[in-house]
């Protein structure tokens, strides 16, 4: 309990304020937390702009960014969270990290590998319902597979919400579903 080290992963808008704020909420209740830029100072208005950058750097070289910004830290039992495609890292990196302490999912998911094994790793989802990059049908696959790996998992939906809800400076904000997040999200943390 207490204390935790946070590695935190920006989405595909790139390390935006509200990445920075989200980091700055989870330190005043005590936490350690480190934002890499995976982008190299890219931001982005659109997620169709965010996206093209994203593929054109490619995913082997972010997930390898991910890594070496993680690394030095990882002996320490990391939390592992991320905005969306930073939650897409921050899950690949969880699963292959036997020190892992957590990971905290916020409006995104991504594919488990086969055979990807944790001991009891505590998981929380943050999503809107319904989300345009989520499905319903995808969330409950994933749900099974991540049980499947050994994962402690909870899920959490906001009906209503945009993708990224938590971002004040976009359009999916959702004050209330944000509010509601955070504090499940800091009670989660506390539990670790």
């Amino acid at each position: 309990m207490g204390l935790m080290n946070i590695m935190l992963f920006h989405s595909t808008f790139g390390l935006r304020p509200a990445v920075h704020a989200a980091a700055d909420r989870l330190r005043a209740a005590g936490h350690e937390v480190r934002v890499p830029d995976l982008f190299e100072g890219h931001t982005f208005d659109t997620v169709e702009d965010g996206m093209a950058f994203k593929e054109q750097v490619g995913k082997d070289e972010l997930l390898k960014r991910a890594v070496l910004a993680a690394a030095p830290y990882s002996d320490q039992g990391l939390v592992y969270a991320g905005f969306s495609f930073g939650a897409s890292v921050a899950q690949t990196l969880a699963l292959g990290d036997a020190k892992a302490r957590g990971l905290l999912l916020l409006h995104g998911t991504s594919d488990i590998a086969e055979n990807a094994s944790v001991d009891e790793l505590p998981v929380q989802l943050h999503v809107a319902d319904p989300d345009a990059f989520e499905s319903p049908d995808w969330l409950n696959s994933w749900y099974l597979q991540m049980q499947r790996t050994g994962a402690d998992v909870e899920v959490y939906r906001y009906p209503g919400a945009g993708h990224l809800y938590t971002d004040p400076d976009l359009p999916d904000y959702d004050q209330a579903a944000a509010d509601l997040t955070w504090k499940v999200s800091l009670g989660f943390l506390a539990t670790l």
